[in-house]
């Protein structure tokens, strides 16, 4: 995958780290499932398509809430793993290669899509409205983030400033806390009910945050072989110097539920 507007224009491919993005991001806390639920999303009695699904986080982590559950990603390695991995734990998950533009599946098919962690890549003009095409009447979408706060958190903060050492052009970094924008032509199709950022810890190791890290767009989908193995030393002994054993990563989460218009 290659956009102007991402890292600079450097391709990066989600495939190449497929393995690391199944095992290392699995992490979002349960409050962040919770916010969608007491919403009344993705629940009982519902189908739902999570759109850029990567290995399945959501729908694995949402199954149990009742909703029968869809995914789509345009990388048939992270489809190939979020099938093992559904598969593995007995659930029953329509996962498919495609991406948000593809009319995959007929119109009207679905209560709730959700997009997290994804609709920038999206081609905005194709995918917003064949995202509205497949929902149901008034059918919601949620637009869902978590990124660390570099800034604040030093751990996070110095693992970002290797990453960037080494790929100076990745757009990855640099978060603070900010409502989710979207495309104007989004309000073509939709309308906002609602958005929500708040704080939230979240837990690892040395080895689960070097993994996530490791998993990110600026360095396993984006690094050769020898690079790779650059980057896994140095951070590995960075996190040697600067963080225990255990410890939390300082987030901010954020979401903007949007409606189907007409």
């Amino acid at each position: 995958m290659q956009q102007n507007n991402i890292d600079g224009g450097k391709p990066f491919d989600w495939g190449r780290t497929s393995a690391d993005y199944a095992k290392f991001r699995d992490i979002y806390p349960p409050l962040f499932y919770k916010k969608l639920t007491d919403r009344g999303l993705c629940v009982k009695g519902q189908r739902a398509l999570d759109v850029g699904t990567g290995t399945g986080v959501l729908p694995r982590n949402l199954y149990a809430c009742g909703a029968k559950w869809c995914g789509i990603d345009p990388s048939e390695n992270q489809i190939a793993q979020a099938k093992q991995l559904a598969a593995a734990a007995g659930m029953e998950i329509d996962f498919r290669v495609a991406g948000a533009e593809d009319p995959v599946y007929p119109a009207g098919q679905f209560d709730v899509i959700t997009a997290c962690q994804c609709w920038w890549y999206f081609d905005a003009e194709r995918a917003f409205p064949n995202l509205a095409r497949m929902l149901k009447p008034g059918g919601k979408l949620a637009v869902l983030y978590m990124a660390w706060l570099p800034y604040e958190d030093k751990i996070a903060g110095e693992s970002e400033r290797l990453v960037l050492e080494m790929n100076p052009g990745w757009t990855g970094g640099g978060e603070t806390r900010k409502p989710i924008s979207l495309p104007e032509c989004v309000s073509r199709d939709f309308e906002t009910l609602t958005h929500e950022e708040y704080d939230l810890p979240v837990h690892f190791s040395r080895e689960s945050w070097h993994g996530r890290m490791r998993a990110c767009r600026g360095v396993g989908a984006s690094f050769d072989a020898q690079q790779l193995a650059e980057w896994d030393n140095a951070h590995r002994a960075l996190l040697a110097r600067i963080a225990p054993e255990e410890f939390d990563v300082l987030h901010y989460a954020a979401s903007v539920i949007l409606q189907k218009r007409g």
